[in-house]
């Protein structure tokens, strides 16, 4: 047996370990070769075990005392597992002669083991594995001898405890510092990983004369997925979109989410010759893969993305300032429609300043009376009666002057405005068309509804609310909508124009032509009208193309029960053969430009139910 002074040793090394951060198999491998030194086997193991999962830890003094361990640990038999469950020490001084253990004798003995000795880690009535001893000849261990390699048993077992404590510490400090440099969604990094990345690569790029570039990734229409579906499937999305970004970026880019549906792209280490055109294929990479449906648990989700991107310069270089200008390009491709890249240019920030501005501005413009509506003629092809007219939004500005319809739309859909500004040119709109209804035949008006007012919850109420309040025949309106509401959630836009028919006002189907132009449109959805967009009608009567296609849409359309309306019609020949091809209405500059209210009711007053091709416009009447 082991003397006092050896067993003391022992014990003083183990002590040592509690006051370092010695780990937990450094702890066993120590154990182990120390007690085939102070006694009489041939080989020691040891095996941590926890319920329900395979050992976390296995030592051994030596190949064949490690074949002993794993052996019991596969076969779920042998001493080791008795002590472990039974908190008592095992005895089998001649193997051969043991019955106990089926599978494992006969395998042991092949390996040349005679004899095992197993006692169980314990400390109170925690039990933690198991320390086993081996030897290469039949004979049993003395009292003394047991009782030492229980103690060491014992005692290992409270230092793995205190080792263990000290892993969970650490465990818990590394899930927090985890935690506080990743998104708790995603697990992708956050805004203070990726900026502490983009500070390494900046100084990386200057040793190695590379340069960085920054991708600013926003979802676009995500808002109206949230209020259409809920916030969880918001989450499910965005939890989507980072799984489907991450394989398309280069080993050693950083993906990071800054908040809410914002994403950013580190390119590190990029060749200052041709950097730009990397990233920019990365860019277009990133927005064609975001632009194809996503199918999450109960619903099939279709956004798109604007991305901007912005390199570093070694005369224009802050971290914040390369994120900044790659934000500021991604609004600038969010303005420009969406579903687009864009590169960073310094003109932008002027843009989007100016755009800032004008949004401000628009929130006090309609209730200082600078908006208002002008009106576009609708006529019959066949004979030029006006049968209606198409309600038009203009603002003025009192400093800048009339505001592009194409710069006011975005503002009021990204300021959140454009229901509000909805509503009022709805209401404006359809209590100009009751004044001016005449005995000679009803008078329709057509209203553009934007994709975000569409989506918006509670529109087909709002429409409905506003009809009653004017008094105006449902009939007599008509709602104009782009291919867009479609592509952005199909699923929710039949709902709605299914609940607008209902009311009883008719759809029209606006820029056809120049979208997706898919015919499961024309089939699935409620259209009444569709309306040719003015760039087929242009080349009408010059383009054998146009020609052709514009026959197919009027074809196409009446078989389906739908009327045609042909936009931007200029000239006497585009109008001829709109008539031979059977259009049903036309409206453009050959008729007449958009009007004021007080312009057409003047026409209308002047008993006019029909009008000469080209109408007569004096300045007064033009917007």
């Amino acid at each position: 047996m082991p003397s006092e002074v050896q067993l003391s040793s022992v014990l003083s090394e183990f002590a040592r370990t509690m006051l370092t951060d010695f780990p937990i198999q450094g702890i066993l491998d120590q154990l182990v070769e120390r007690i085939v030194e102070i006694l009489p086997i041939t080989g020691a193991g040891v095996t941590v075990i926890s319920p329900g999962v395979d050992p976390r830890y296995i030592a051994a003094s030596d190949g064949p005392a490690l074949i002993f361990e794993q052996l019991q640990s596969n076969l779920g038999e042998g001493p080791c597992l008795v002590a472990y469950h039974s908190g008592e020490a095992v005895s089998v001084p001649d193997l051969s002669a043991d019955r106990q253990f089926p599978a494992f004798t006969p395998r042991a003995l092949t390996e040349g083991l005679a004899a095992v000795f197993a006692f169980p880690l314990r400390h109170g009535k925690l039990q933690l594995g198991a320390l086993d001893l081996y030897r290469g000849s039949p004979g049993p261990l003395s009292p003394d001898a047991m009782d030492a390699a229980q103690t060491l048993a014992d005692v290992a077992a409270a230092y793995l405890l205190n080792a263990q404590s000290r892993v969970d510490l650490q465990d818990s400090s590394d899930r927090s510092l985890a935690s506080s440099l990743h998104d708790a969604l995603t697990g992708l990094p956050n805004r203070v990983l990726l900026m502490d990345r983009l500070n390494h690569a900046f100084l990386r790029g200057l040793r190695r004369d590379t340069t960085a570039g920054v991708l600013f990734v926003d979802l676009d229409r995500f808002k109206t997925v949230n209020d259409l579906h809920g916030h969880a499937v918001g989450d499910e999305l965005l939890v989507a979109v980072a799984h489907r970004l991450t394989p398309l970026l280069r080993l050693g880019d950083t993906l990071a989410r800054l908040s809410g549906d914002e994403f950013v792209v580190l390119c590190e280490d990029l060749d200052t010759d041709g950097s730009a055109a990397q990233v920019a294929a990365i860019a277009e990479r990133l927005c064609s893969a975001l632009s194809q449906p996503f199918i999450l648990t109960d619903h099939l989700v279709d956004i798109s993305a604007s991305v901007g991107f912005a390199l570093a310069s070694p005369d224009r270089y802050t971290p914040e300032q390369l994120l900044h200008d790659a934000d500021t390009a991604m609004y600038q491709a969010k303005r420009n429609g969406g579903n687009r890249t864009q590169i960073f240019e310094p003109n932008h920030q002027r843009i989007i300043d100016k755009q800032t501005g004008l949004a401000h501005d628009l929130r006090h413009g309609l209730a200082l009376g600078q908006l208002h509506t002008v009106y576009q003629p609708i006529v019959e092809t066949a004979d030029g009666r006006i049968i209606g007219l198409e309600a038009l939004l203009r603002w003025t500005h009192p400093v800048q002057g009339p505001v592009p319809p194409a710069t006011l739309i975005p503002i009021a859909e990204q300021s959140g405005l454009i229901t509000e500004i909805g509503a009022w040119i709805l209401r404006q709109a359809l209590a100009d068309t009751k004044r001016w209804q005449r005995p000679g035949g009803p008078l329709s008006i057509s209203v553009n509804v934007s994709p975000v007012q569409l989506m918006s919850p509670g529109f087909a109420t709002t429409v409905a609310a506003i009809l009653a309040g004017s008094g105006l025949d449902p009939a007599l309106l008509t709602l104009e909508v782009t291919e867009s509401v479609f592509v952005s959630d199909s699923d929710r836009a039949l709902v709605v124009l299914q609940d607008l028919r209902r009311i009883g006002v008719r759809l029209a189907l606006d820029d056809f032509g120049t979208g997706y132009s898919s015919l499961s449109y024309l089939l699935r959805f409620p259209i009444d009208i569709i309306k040719i967009d003015r760039s087929f009608i242009t080349d009408l009567g010059q383009d054998r193309i146009s020609h052709e296609i514009v026959s197919a849409i009027i074809r196409l359309s009446h078989g389906l029960g739908m009327s045609v309306t042909a936009e931007g019609v200029e000239t006497a020949e585009q109008l001829q053969l709109l008539t031979e091809l059977g259009c049903d209405s036309c409206q453009g500059y050959f008729f007449a430009r958009p009007m004021s209210d007080a312009a057409v009711g003047g026409i209308l007053r002047g008993g006019a139910s029909s009008v000469p091709r080209r109408l007569p416009v004096s300045r007064s009447s033009l917007d």
